[in-house]
């Protein structure tokens, strides 16, 4: 259950953020992650990827969080050409974060993945679920032409939660250079 606080200084705000520590600090030791902190080389395919979760310390609050790739890759099944997009990913989270390093190679293993970008962009966003249970989340893949077609895909788990500021996912619809 969270609380208003007036703004302190001082002494007053140092015990308010002892408090705030002393209620959720999870030890590193305690959270079993494989690769935050270690070298880690990158997978093979999706299927092996391993993706992690951290616990929420602001589990009680509803905030949006987001990550961007911009230069995300995938190859094309059936001619093996690559796919470039740019993904947004918008999540409200539970009681779960997403780490960071394990998304980055997560998404590193598409590389030489063959997949339609439908595919990539859904299976994404449902391993994400999957993983960190959100309250919501969307993804967007903005994929750049191939055969001089550009494919935005869309995908999310529900209708916003009230109340969830969740600003323009900021990328333009393609246009010719």
């Amino acid at each position: 259950m969270s609380r208003l606080v007036e703004p302190q200084s001082g002494a007053k705000a140092k015990a308010l953020v002892a408090e705030a520590v002393s209620i959720y600090k999870p030890a590193m030791s305690d959270l079993h992650l494989t690769q935050l902190g270690h070298e880690v080389r990158g997978f093979a395919n999706p299927e092996e990827a391993v993706l992690e979760r951290v616990p929420n310390p602001q589990a009680g609050q509803l905030f949006l969080a987001r990550f961007t790739a911009p230069e995300f890759t995938s190859m094309c099944p059936v001619t093996g050409q690559p796919d470039f997009a740019r993904l947004v990913i918008d999540y409200a989270p539970g009681s779960w974060l997403i780490e960071s390093k394990s998304l980055k190679l997560y998404l590193g293993s598409f590389r030489n993945h063959g997949a339609f970008h439908e595919d990539c962009t859904v299976m994404i966003g449902r391993r994400l679920v999957a993983v960190a249970q959100p309250r919501w989340l969307r993804i967007g893949g903005y994929w750049y032409p191939r055969g001089g077609i550009p494919i935005d895909v869309f995908w999310q788990t529900g209708p916003t939660p009230e109340g969830l500021w969740v600003p323009d996912q900021g990328v333009d619809a393609y246009r010719g250079r």
